[in-house]
Formats: C-alpha cells, sequence, structure tokens
C-alpha cells in the first residue's frame, strides 16, 4: 500500500487493516500501523476516532519505543479530537522528570501540534510557570522543541509567559559562549542555529525587554552575531549563520536599539547587497527594505544607493523587485530626482511584470518629493510615454489636477503637451492628456511657432484615426474648445469642426453622438460660446489617490509580525460611501455618492481619482465647481444600490428576489428581528428573508436583508476552496445608526475572518466590510451574521445566514464515459457510495431538474446513461484539507411518479459523500432534513454484482440495490 501510495495512486483500501495493527503487541507490527496510518489518513479521517484509544494507551504506557510512536503519530496528523482527548497525557510526559529526553522532546512537538489545532489544550494559568521551567533544560533536544512550543504560546498570549523572557536570553548567552554544547548540536562551528533563530523569534513577541541587565545581556549576544559573521565559500555554514544574522537583525529593530548598532547593521547589509552570490544579495535588499521601514536610518542607507541602482539591473527579477522597493523607501527630497530618473531610464527595458509597479511607484515619488511641478510634469509625460499602456488612469488625472490648480504651470504643460504630439506615435493615454491641457490652455501658447489653433488642431486630429472610442469624447471636447477660444473665429477651422461633429451625429456609441450634436449646437452661439465653456475651475485640494494607494500597500508581509508589535494599531479597512451635500445643508440627488474615511461624514473632502477628474474626461460641465460623483453602489454592486436613500419620505419598493423554485417559506420573517428594548416603532423587515438567503445560493450578488433603516447587500467572489464576500451595510436615514455590530457564527468548517465593521454608519452612507472564507472540510452547516443595530431610542438586532454554502465550493466538470465509469466501478459500496430512496418529491421534469444542478454548480453529463429517465451528473469539491475530489451523482427517475426517485452520490471522501446526498435531497425535497448525525450513517450493504432491471412502476425503486451494476 505505502509503495502504490509513494508512485502517486489514491490508496483507499487496506486502512483498517493498518489501524488494526496499532493495537498489535509487538513492536513491527505496531510500527507498520503507525507508518502507514501516518502517510495515509488525515487528521479528518473517521478511521482514526478507531485508534484514539490505543494511541492513549501507548502514551501512558511504560514502554518508551511504543510512546514515541504514538507521540510521531499524533503530532503528524493529530486533529481537534486527539487534542481533547490526550494533551493531558502529553503535557504529563513533557514534565516527567522520569522520562528519557527522546520521549519529551517528542511529547513538546506533539503538543505543539495539539495546541495549534485547539488552543484550549494549554491552560494558561497552570502552564506559564512549567514552561519557564523547561527552558532550564540542559538537553537541547528538549530545549529545541520546548522553544517551539514557548513560540507558539507567545504569538497567542505574551502577557502570560513573562517569565520565560529572560530564560530566552540565558539560552542565547549559553549558545554564544559555546558553552556545554555538544558536538552533534553543532553546525559547521556554529552552535545550535536552529534553536538561536527560535530564541530570537520568540522573543520579537514580547513588547520590550524592561529589564536593564536582561536588555544589557542580549544586546551582547546579539552584537557578538553581528561581529561573528561574514560570506564564506561554503554554502551551509553561510545558510545556517544567515539564519542567525537575519533573525538578529530583526530582534535589533524589534528592540528599538542604539544608533550605533543600527549603523553596523546596514554596514553589514552594505557587504551583502556587493556578493557575487545572488541569494545573498536578495537577503541583504529584502533585509535592508525591513530596517528602512521601522527604523530610522535613511541617511546610512544613502551611502550604498549607488549599488542598490545596480542591484536594480540584476539578471534576477525577484533582486530587482527588492531593489526597487529598497529605492523606494529610501527616497527623500534630497535624492528624489536621481532615483526617480534611474527608474525613468530602467523603465525602457524593465520586465512587463514590473512596468507597472515601476511606474506607479516613480509617480508617486516624483508627486511626494517634486522640487518644482514643471520637473513633476515631466516626470509624468516621460512616464507616459514611456510605458503608457502600464500607467493607470489616476497618474494622469493628478497631473492634470496639479496644472488645472496652478496658473503658471499651465502654459509649460501646454507646451510639453505640444511637443509629445508632434512625435509620429505616441500612446493613447498621451493623447488623452495632451488633448484636455492642449483644449484648456492652448491659447496661452498662441504667439509661439507652430502653437496657431489650426496647427494645434491639425495635431490633434491626426490621432485622432488610432484612438478608441473612450479617448474620442475628450477629443471632441478640445476640438470645442479649440472653436472657443479662437476669436475672431476662424471660418475654415471652424467648418472642419463643424463637420466632424456632424460626421459623429450619428454615430453609435450614445456618449459621442451626445457630445457631438451638443458641441455642434453650442458652437453656433458665437460669442456666448465662451461663456458656456469657459476654463475648468480649480479642484478642491485633496489627497492624491496614489499616496493613498501608497499607504496602504507599504506594510510587506515580511514586516507584518514587526509592525503589529511596535504599533498596536488595529486600522479598519471598512469603506463608507456618503453623499454630498450641497452649500446650504440640504441633500442632492440620489447616486452623488463619494467615498469617505471613517469617522468623517463629509463627503466633500475625499472623493475618489476617477471623481476628482470627471471634467478631464470630457464632462461638460462648466459653472458647477463640483466634479460630479460617480454611483458609486451602481458601480460596485449594480442592482444593489439602496433604494431607501432619496431625502423623501416613502421607501421604495423591495427588490424583487427570485427565491428557490417550490422551496416552501415561513410566512412570518419578523422572528428574526430580536428587540432589545421595547419600542412602539418595531421594526419589521421588508421581503422575505429566507427567499433572499435562497437567492444568494444560486447567484454571487444581492440583497441579504433589508428594513426600514437599513439594507444590507452582499457580493461574492469564490475559487476553489477561497471565498471573498463584501458585506454592503447602507442607512437609509438622513439620521447615523449607533452601536452597529457585526459579528460572524463560522461553523466548524468553514474559517472566517470579518473586517472591523465602524461603530456609527454616517446618514445616506454605505459601509463595505471585507470578509474572507475558507472551506476546511465538507459541511451542509451555514455561518450566521449576527448583526445589531441602534436607531433612535430602540436597539434591533437580526441574525442572518449567510450564503456561504456547500455548492460555492464546487466548481463543474464534464466527464466523458471513459473517465465516469472507471471511478464509478472503484467507488463501489458505503460509505464512499451512498444510495437512498427518496419520496415526496417536488415533481420536476427531467429539464428542470437538470436546471436545478446547473445552478448548483453540477454538471449533467448527457448520454452516459442508457435510459432516458435518468440524469448522470458531476462536479469537483474543494476544500483546504483534502485534495479536489471529484464527485458522481445519479439520479433514476420513474416516468409514471414524479414524486419519488432514487439517488446515488459517489466520491472518495464519506464524509463528502455523506453531506452532499443530503445537499441533493434537501433541494429536491424543498424541506428542511433532520439534523444530522456526527458521522455518516452505516447504509446497508450492496450487491453490486446483482444485475437488477430499471424500475418501471413506484416499487420498483424500493429496491437498495445499484441500477448501474447490470450495465457495468
Amino acid at each position: 500500500m505505502l509503495y502504490i501510495f509513494m508512485l502517486g495512486y489514491d490508496v483507499d483500501f487496506g486502512h483498517m487493516e493498518a489501524v488494526s495493527l496499532i493495537s498489535a503487541p509487538k513492536y513491527p507490527e505496531k510500527q507498520v500501523g503507525y507508518i502507514v496510518t501516518s502517510s495515509l489518513l488525515n487528521e479528518n479521517h473517521d478511521f482514526l476516532r478507531l485508534a484514539i484509544n490505543t494511541v492513549r494507551n501507548d502514551i501512558i504506557g511504560r514502554n518508551e519505543t511504543f510512546q514515541c510512536l504514538a507521540l510521531t503519530m499524533v503530532g503528524n496528523i493529530g486533529g481537534r479530537e486527539f487534542a481533547e482527548s490526550l494533551a493531558p497525557d502529553v503535557q504529563k510526559l513533557l514534565i516527567s522528570s522520569s522520562c528519557r529526553p527522546l520521549v519529551r522532546k517528542k511529547a513538546a512537538l506533539c503538543l505543539l501540534r495539539l495546541f495549534r489545532k485547539n488552543p484550549d489544550v494549554v491552560n494558561v494559568d497552570g502552564w506559564s510557570d512549567r514552561m519557564a521551567q523547561l527552558l532550564d533544560e540542559r538537553d537541547l533536544g528538549v530545549l529545541t522543541s520546548s522553544m517551539s512550543l514557548l513560540v507558539a504560546l507567545v504569538s497567542n498570549n505574551h502577557e502570560a509567559y513573562w517569565s520565560c523572557l529572560p530564560k530566552c536570553v540565558k539560552t542565547l548567552e549559553r549558545l554564544a559562549r559555546n558553552q556545554d554544547i555538544p558536538q552533534e548540536y553543532t553546525y559547521y562551528g556554529i552552535p545550535s542555529p536552529w534553536l538561536q533563530v527560535k530564541t530570537m523569534r520568540a522573543l520579537q513577541y514580547f513588547p520590550t525587554v524592561e529589564d536593564p541587565n536582561t536588555r544589557r545581556s542580549l544586546f551582547e549576544v546579539l552584537q557578538r552575531i553581528l561581529m561573528g559573521t561574514d560570506v564564506v565559500k561554503n554554502v551551509n555554514k553561510n545558510n545556517a549563520s544567515h539564519a542567525v544574522l537575519f533573525e538578529a537583525l530583526a530582534l535589533v529593530m524589534h528592540l528599538d536599539a542604539e544608533n550605533e548598532m543600527m549603523s553596523q547593521c546596514v554596514a553589514l547589509l552594505g557587504k551583502f547587497i556587493a556578493v557575487r552570490e545572488p541569494n545573498i544579495r536578495y537577503l541583504g535588499l529584502e533585509n535592508m527594505t525591513r530596517m528602512l521601514m521601522v527604523t530610522d536610518v535613511h541617511d546610512i542607507i544613502k551611502r550604498h544607493q549607488a549599488q542598490i541602482i545596480t542591484s536594480l539591473k540584476d539578471p534576477d527579477i525577484s533582486i530587482r523587485r527588492r531593489a526597487l522597493d529598497l529605492l523606494y523607501g529610501m527616497c527623500d527630497v534630497s535624492n528624489a530626482k536621481d532615483i526617480v530618473e534611474e527608474l525613468l531610464q530602467y523603465l525602457s527595458t524593465a520586465d512587463f511584470a514590473m512596468r507597472e509597479e515601476l511606474s506607479l511607484k516613480a509617480a508617486i515619488l516624483a508627486e511626494k518629493f517634486a522640487p518644482d511641478l514643471s520637473w513633476y510634469v515631466d516626470v509624468i509625460l516621460q512616464l507616459i510615454d514611456k510605458a503608457g499602456d502600464f500607467v493607470s488612469d489616476d497618474i494622469w488625472f493628478r497631473v492634470v489636477q496639479f496644472v488645472t490648480n496652478n496658473e503658471d504651470l499651465q502654459p509649460y504643460a501646454a507646451a510639453k503637451a505640444r511637443e509629445y504630439l508632434d512625435k509620429p506615435a505616441i500612446h493613447e493615454t498621451m493623447v488623452k492628456v495632451s488633448a484636455y491641457l492642449l483644449g484648456e490652455y492652448s491659447h496661452l501658447l498662441a504667439r509661439r511657432p507652430g502653437c496657431s489653433p489650426k496647427e494645434i488642431f491639425s495635431a490633434i486630429h491626426e490621432k485622432l484615426p488610432t484612438v478608441s472610442t473612450t479617448t474620442i469624447p475628450i477629443l471632441l471636447s478640445t476640438y470645442a474648445k479649440i472653436l472657443m477660444h479662437t476669436q475672431p473665429p476662424d471660418p475654415e477651422l471652424q467648418k472642419h469642426v463643424w463637420a466632424i461633429f456632424s460626421k459623429y451625429e450619428s454615430c453609435i456609441d450614445v456618449e459621442i453622438q451626445q457630445r457631438a450634436i451638443e458641441y455642434f449646437a453650442l458652437s453656433s452661439k458665437g460669442a456666448a460660446l465662451m461663456d458656456i465653456l469657459a476654463e475648468m475651475p480649480k479642484f478642491p485640494e485633496r489627497q492624491s489617490a496614489l499616496i493613498k494607494k501608497a499607504e496602504v500597500a507599504e506594510v510587506d508581509t515580511a514586516e507584518q509580525s514587526a509592525i503589529k508589535l511596535r504599533a498596536q494599531q488595529h486600522m479598519t479597512n471598512a469603506l463608507v460611501v456618503t453623499d454630498q451635500h450641497s452649500s446650504n445643508g440640504t441633500p442632492q440627488s440620489v447616486g452623488q455618492l463619494s467615498l469617505v474615511k471613517i469617522p468623517s461624514t463629509s463627503g466633500d473632502e475625499h472623493t475618489s481619482a476617477d471623481q476628482e477628474l470627471s471634467q478631464a474626461n470630457g464632462t461638460l460641465a462648466t459653472v458647477d465647481p463640483q466634479p460630479p460623483s460617480a454611483d458609486l453602489l451602481g458601480d460596485l454592486l449594480g442592482p444593489l444600490a439602496i433604494e431607501g436613500l432619496p431625502g423623501a419620505a416613502v421607501l421604495s419598493e423591495p427588490n424583487a428576489v427570485s427565491g428557490l423554485e417550490g422551496v416552501p417559506i415561513p410566512a412570518d420573517d419578523a422572528a428574526a428581528i430580536v428587540p432589545v428594548e421595547k419600542d412602539t416603532n418595531s421594526v419589521q423587515p421588508i421581503g422575505n428573508i429566507n427567499e433572499r438567503f435562497y437567492a444568494l445560493c444560486l447567484k454571487d450578488s444581492g440583497v441579504l436583508y433589508e428594513d426600514p433603516n437599513i439594507q444590507i447587500g452582499i457580493k461574492a467572489e469564490w475559487r476553489a476552496q477561497h471565498g471573498r464576500l463584501v458585506l454592503f451595510l447602507g442607512n437609509k436615514n438622513t439620521f447615523p445608526l449607533l452601536s452597529v455590530q457585526a459579528l460572524i457564527l463560522p461553523p466548524v468548517h468553514l474559517k472566517i475572518e470579518l473586517s472591523l465593521v465602524p461603530e456609527t454608519i454616517p446618514p445616506r452612507a454605505q459601509v463595505q466590510c471585507p470578509l474572507e472564507v475558507m472551506n476546511l472540510h465538507p459541511s451542509r452547516d451555514v455561518a450566521v451574521l449576527d448583526f445589531s443595530y441602534k436607531c433612535g431610542t430602540s436597539m434591533a438586532n437580526v441574525k442572518l445566514r449567510l450564503p456561504a454554502v456547500l455548492n460555492k465550493f464546487l466548481q463543474p466538470i464534464t466527464v466523458s464515459a471513459e473517465e465516469f465509469f472507471p471511478q464509478w466501478r472503484s467507488l463501489s459500496g458505503p460509505p464512499l457510495k451512498l444510495q437512498e430512496v427518496v419520496r415526496g418529491v417536488r415533481p420536476l421534469s427531467l429539464i428542470d431538474m437538470a436546471n436545478i444542478f446547473t445552478s448548483f454548480q453540477l454538471t449533467v453529463c448527457q448520454g452516459l446513461d442508457p435510459n432516458p429517465n435518468n440524469l448522470i451528473a458531476s462536479t469537483t469539491f474543494y476544500s483546504e484539507t483534502i485534495r479536489p475530489m471529484l464527485c458522481l451523482i445519479r439520479i433514476e427517475t420513474d416516468p409514471t411518479d414524479r414524486t419519488q426517485l432514487r439517488i446515488t452520490v459517489a466520491s472518495g471522501d464519506p464524509t463528502l459523500t455523506f453531506e452532499l446526498m443530503e445537499f441533493i435531497k434537501e433541494q429536491l425535497v424543498g424541506i428542511p432534513t433532520a439534523p444530522r448525525p456526527p458521522a455518516p450513517p452505516a447504509a446497508q450493504p450492496t450487491n453490486p454484482a446483482a444485475p437488477v432491471a430499471q424500475p418501471t412502476n413506484p416499487a420498483a425503486l424500493t429496491d437498495p440495490g445499484d441500477l448501474l451494476a447490470g450495465l457495468l
């Protein structure tokens, strides 16, 4: 079995024999049982339950060999059930003075596994002192295993283990001075590098070292590590010494060491980034970037700027990425010009995979550290010219905003745009920004050669055949602006422009057609055109969307632990959408919404980049200084716009959400609302909550819940076992909702992470709360959202089922006859293949039944079953604990009685087979099933060898035999 398994084939037989060998009294048989069980089974396998008592007997027994075998197996595949049953016995072994070190170190690693599966098995109050005693252990094997356990414990709760901190420092001192270190724990002259790394990792989970003597001793050890590490030719020694060194660097940064030690660290890293070995260069750049993020060593790192720029041209793309990150982080006013110019030069030869990131970072640096605005304009235009495909709209929106708000910059920017238009081939983004700038400010260049209105029009019009339909509206706006600035009018130019407007009056694109018609009519107004198409007003000052992106992206994953320990700041990534108000305080029309940061409730100061420059895209509005905002709700959700947002008192009708066909829904959903305080104005839901839930089981966006005060929408994306949902909490009132709380009650099989939800939702605002979902194993249990808010003097609480259901983790797959029949034969009977006769089924035609299967991510395979009254379907199930699993389903119907059928479900996992069987029954019968037993029920064995005739009457369906037996 092991040999077949090692060759890569699925082995689903002999599990019972392997488990039974564990209880054998002889060592060879027991060893084989443990090895095969550890290799073939995972922690959720049902057969493991049969071995718990035997494993416990081996652990508490006197035979040390059997103890080691049992601890090794539990340490490899132990799950929550093992943790609850065996943790006390494993703890006794670990602290026992009579056990040999070999057993104790295995017990420490076994307890580490059990703690990761269930943290409650280690009682903090009773274990912290014992953990400190374990760190006094002289045996390095036990000490190393205990240190691994300590790292997990302090990462979960460091406050309970303060007594372990001085013991960790003493351990480092012992290793650094090379005292009492056995030869077998010395690796290339380095005393136990693994223990050194784990000890320093544990120390980084403590916020600080308060005792001055302990702190001094620790820095002496770190100084010794820094001084004694160098690059040698032996690769193995390099790996070990650098592992210790870089963990020491992380600890130095965490402890805020004095400047002298920081300078020494940077100097050491400077040597690393200059060596030939690419792995060492990569580590040097990465750690220098990390040090730059959490300490103030900019001036010291600047000394290595030339070497870092050289690394930007390294053949290895991973080194180039790290060099780019480091240059971006070390840039300031003093070296911004040099760094940005290097980035622009590198842009022409950079890999396509890096160009988008490179252009974004160059634009951000140019904006943050520009010595003057003309240099900023030069940089952005060069950026667009060299990498137009990788320049986002935010970048040229921002340069237009700068030019609009600075009158002194307008002639220079227009002149530069005119220069780029003379190039034979320029990117479409350059056409956009040049057309906009020249449309607004070309009249400022009237006295320069080649800048007459007719010449500028010709230069822009040459680019018209090369652009897409999204750019043509901007060009039409530019033509109208050029006509407006040409006073007195030039008849030839006017005739040419009018001909263009006439050409596009019948364009199929509505935006282009409307602009052409309106501009044609406006251009005949003569001098009045000056007032209608006046220059765009200045934009309100607001933070750049690019810098906002930079602030969000600056937290590197490698730095999360260090930054979390240094600045315990919990930032919410919930976004609030509020409506803009006019100057007199009255709300504007629905749809003019903007993005704001919590807790601000004003939409005037924070708008997104595309809203900032909606005029730059060609919007006609010229009088109102506020750019019309995009309907953010409509963009994000489509049909999920909040119907109740208008200021009028009349609420719109609830969204029509089609429920699951035929599923009986309770008529009264008011029970879902639990009033916390008595109030005459009780909150009643709008629409049927259950219908909304069942509808979302079939689609990925819609309204989950709605009442007169709030609307909760949901939008989801599913990929294999992962899901990302966004909850949209919309306040429909003109006053805020207070004491808002959202708590996810996940079932055991789902791992769900919800971002923080603000306690207050501003009036007529919407909060977006991202939600990450991971499916651990098959189950039909449903996660519940416990949501409450305070409205006026009363508080409402609603518990809503989230549509993270079984079918969301299915992906349809088409199976041919050559693939189907071998799989069907191999799954011969329970528990991998289950069959059941179901009565009381909703009478459905085969077409309707196939449509239901398709909506639940099951592919109906045509032509596999010779009986036309039967259906065969297939799908693939994804979860974290088991590999992608093929599932096969067969539905046998009786044409004379559509209210009963026989279902056969087969898969390689017994739990999945049972859950999928029950799930399909629920959908076909349309009634809730009884609570499930903890394990799949033992079905009656089938006799696949006995041929069974195809049913022609209801009685035939009671035969439990497999109807495909004769066929196979």
